[in-house]
């Protein structure tokens, strides 16, 4: 659990560093799958830090998958928004009034409540077609971006925010699939594939919504689609449980934890704004 909120931590900062990167460089192609824009900001000095923050939180959340249900995790992860918040506040001198200190109190209390219902890991390897319908969701989740990208607001900003919160679900599940013990035959594992191409798709759909569309929108999307959609697939394939007698408790802190991170979706907001204005 340690692991999970130091990377939840991790990605809370790297999204406000990143959300004021994003609205300081011009659109490529203006579609939501738009490699050109991505490009132009890893340019940004500021979205390469946020970037660098990234990746020692993809390292923490592979090491807290490796021993956590997916649902705590998914879980922790959404919590990041409650570091967004904190840090918006602290860099952009955006005040929390009372219901949102109370969401990140909620947060915080939902996960406290996982941590004390959170089981041991499932040790079910799920069935042959879960890491090739993980491919299968990559496409649609580029395809959908693509298709996004001609859309407009709100629209636009919740497709590219599930889009992008599926792409890094799928991140999540493929960690659990692979063998880390499997030498040269990880490669012949499709999961491989599957994370390598999810983060990447969530990354270009991720930086599209930043720099156009409503973060705020953009980014409820993108809790939703990742805390949920592995949490499903943990209990139902993998064996996830939490402990006996504690389902209720495990299910109360995760609606409270993704509720309370919702609430505090306007910080990613927060961050383009104060760009936009200087």
């Amino acid at each position: 659990m340690v692991y999970a909120l130091a990377s939840a931590c991790c990605f809370g900062t790297a999204s406000v560093i990143q959300a004021i990167a994003a609205r300081t460089v011009k659109a490529g192609s203006g579609s939501g799958v738009d490699p050109v824009l991505l490009w132009r900001a890893l340019r940004q000095w500021r979205y390469a830090a946020g970037l660098a923050l990234d990746a020692l939180g993809f390292i923490l959340q592979i090491a807290a998958l490796r021993s956590l249900p997916l649902y705590a995790v998914g879980a922790s992860l959404a919590a990041s928004l409650a570091v967004t918040a904190l840090v918006a506040a602290w860099l952009l001198d955006a005040r929390l009034n009372v219901a949102e200190r109370a969401a990140v109190a909620m947060v915080c209390a939902g996960l406290a409540m996982i941590a004390l219902a959170s089981g041991p890991q499932g040790q079910h390897s799920g069935p042959t077609a879960l890491a090739w319908s993980l491919l299968g969701i990559v496409l649609v989740v580029l395809l959908g971006g693509a298709l996004a990208g001609r859309l407009t607001d709100p629209p636009r900003a919740l497709l590219l925010g599930l889009g992008a919160g599926a792409g890094f679900g799928v991140v999540e599940v493929a960690v659990r699939l692979i063998d880390s013990g499997a030498g040269f035959r990880v490669f012949g594992n499709p999961a491989l594939y599957a994370l390598l191409l999810g983060g990447a798709a969530g990354f270009l759909l991720l930086t599209s919504a930043l720099q156009r569309g409503s973060v705020t929108v953009a980014t409820a999307g993108m809790v939703l689609a990742e805390a949920a959609g592995p949490a499903v697939v943990g209990i139902l394939w993998l064996g996830d449980r939490p402990r006996d007698g504690l389902q209720w408790l495990a299910a109360v802190g995760f609606v409270a934890a993704v509720s309370g991170a919702l609430a505090l979706t306007r910080f990613g907001n927060a961050a383009a704004e104060d760009t936009r204005q200087s």
